[in-house]
Protein backbone atom coordinates (compact mmCIF):
# COMPACT_ATOMS: atom_id res chain seq x y z
CA UNK A 1 0.00 0.00 0.00
CA UNK A 2 1.62 3.38 -0.91
CA UNK A 3 0.44 6.93 0.77
CA UNK A 4 1.14 10.46 -0.50
CA UNK A 5 3.43 11.64 2.42
CA UNK A 6 3.36 15.17 0.47
CA UNK A 7 2.24 16.87 -2.41
CA UNK A 8 2.76 20.54 -4.47
CA UNK A 9 2.46 21.49 -7.75
CA UNK A 10 4.44 23.53 -9.45
CA UNK A 11 2.37 26.02 -12.08
CA UNK A 12 3.91 29.00 -14.33
CA UNK A 13 0.41 31.65 -15.34
CA UNK A 14 0.61 34.21 -17.62
CA UNK A 15 -2.29 36.21 -16.91
CA UNK A 16 -3.22 37.83 -20.56
CA UNK A 17 -4.37 40.60 -21.73
CA UNK A 18 -7.74 40.88 -23.42
CA UNK A 19 -7.45 41.91 -27.19
CA UNK A 20 -10.70 43.84 -27.41
CA UNK A 21 -10.79 47.06 -24.90
CA UNK A 22 -8.06 49.76 -24.20
CA UNK A 23 -4.10 48.68 -23.33
CA UNK A 24 -5.03 50.53 -19.48
CA UNK A 25 -8.23 49.05 -18.78
CA UNK A 26 -6.95 45.61 -20.13
CA UNK A 27 -3.81 46.20 -17.71
CA UNK A 28 -5.64 47.05 -15.01
CA UNK A 29 -8.09 43.71 -14.77
CA UNK A 30 -4.95 41.75 -15.84
CA UNK A 31 -3.61 43.02 -12.16
CA UNK A 32 -7.05 42.47 -10.33
CA UNK A 33 -7.19 39.07 -12.10
CA UNK A 34 -3.93 38.27 -10.17
CA UNK A 35 -5.09 39.86 -7.04
CA UNK A 36 -8.89 37.69 -7.41
CA UNK A 37 -6.52 34.39 -8.13
CA UNK A 38 -4.54 34.67 -4.54
CA UNK A 39 -7.06 36.03 -2.34
CA UNK A 40 -9.16 32.51 -4.07
CA UNK A 41 -6.26 30.40 -2.48
CA UNK A 42 -6.20 32.48 0.59
CA UNK A 43 -9.95 31.67 0.79
CA UNK A 44 -9.73 28.03 -0.34
CA UNK A 45 -7.14 27.28 2.70
CA UNK A 46 -4.45 26.31 -0.11
CA UNK A 47 -0.68 26.45 1.10
CA UNK A 48 1.20 28.11 -1.56
CA UNK A 49 4.04 30.59 -2.15
CA UNK A 50 4.96 32.90 -4.80
CA UNK A 51 8.24 32.12 -6.17
CA UNK A 52 8.12 34.92 -9.20
CA UNK A 53 5.65 37.38 -10.27
CA UNK A 54 7.05 39.74 -13.13
CA UNK A 55 5.31 42.37 -15.40
CA UNK A 56 5.84 41.75 -18.77
CA UNK A 57 6.63 44.54 -21.53
CA UNK A 58 3.02 43.90 -22.49
CA UNK A 59 2.11 44.57 -19.04
CA UNK A 60 1.09 40.98 -19.08
CA UNK A 61 1.85 39.36 -15.92
CA UNK A 62 3.34 35.75 -15.12
CA UNK A 63 3.43 34.03 -11.84
CA UNK A 64 5.10 31.73 -10.61
CA UNK A 65 3.86 29.54 -7.64
CA UNK A 66 4.13 26.47 -5.81
CA UNK A 67 1.27 25.12 -4.45
CA UNK A 68 -0.77 22.36 -1.88
CA UNK A 69 -1.80 19.85 -4.65
CA UNK A 70 -5.44 18.73 -3.13
CA UNK A 71 -5.41 18.84 0.50
CA UNK A 72 -2.32 16.53 0.71
CA UNK A 73 0.43 17.98 3.29
CA UNK A 74 3.37 20.01 1.74
CA UNK A 75 5.89 18.65 3.95
CA UNK A 76 9.04 21.21 3.43
CA UNK A 77 8.13 22.12 -0.04
CA UNK A 78 6.71 25.50 0.82
CA UNK A 79 9.84 26.72 3.12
Amino acid sequence: MKRIQAACICQTLHFMLKDDIAHSLAARMVREEVEQYKQRMERSQIKYKILEESVQSDDSIIVKVVKQYNQSPVSDYLN
